[in-house]
């Protein structure tokens, strides 16, 4: 499966060939920050074949963490595209909102973090749910 998408004033461009090794959304409080106070939609992908195909991100990394994330955004418009992290090794948690076709989420295989949860968040009844990470 060829998946591309983009950030939102198109200076970052990419392509990935893998099937999504799973969908979530997450309502972490940190994920709260980079989607402007909602649940991150997410797919995690296989990175062996993930390639900027126009552009280079800008990175952030907390310095204050033991085990930071390591985001990949636009550095012109801001557009997070995705995560690295020492707790995924060889995958990246892509973001949902930048992809091509949206209808390849279709819909979370899970929720996790729901500890976080605002009350105007909405939990599907038929999505499993998890107060942390899924055990």
């Amino acid at each position: 499966m060829t998946i591309t998408g983009r950030c939102y004033c198109g200076e970052l461009t990419y392509c990935i060939e893998s099937e999504p090794i799973m969908k979530g959304n997450c309502h972490c409080r940190e994920c709260q920050y980079f989607s402007g106070g909602h649940p991150n939609a997410f797919l995690v992908m296989s990175d062996s074949t993930f390639q900027y195909t126009k552009g280079k991100p800008k990175t952030f990394t907390r310095s204050d963490l033991e085990k930071p994330r390591t985001r990949e955004f636009c550095g012109n418009c801001g557009t997070h595209i995705c995560t690295k992290s020492e707790f995924r090794p060889g995958a990246i948690v892509l973001k949902a909102g930048t992809l091509d076709d949206m209808s390849l989420f279709d819909k979370p295989d899970m929720a996790i973090f729901t500890i976080d949860k605002q009350p105007f968040h909405h939990l599907d009844a038929d999505v499993p749910s998890y107060e942390r990470m899924k055990p």
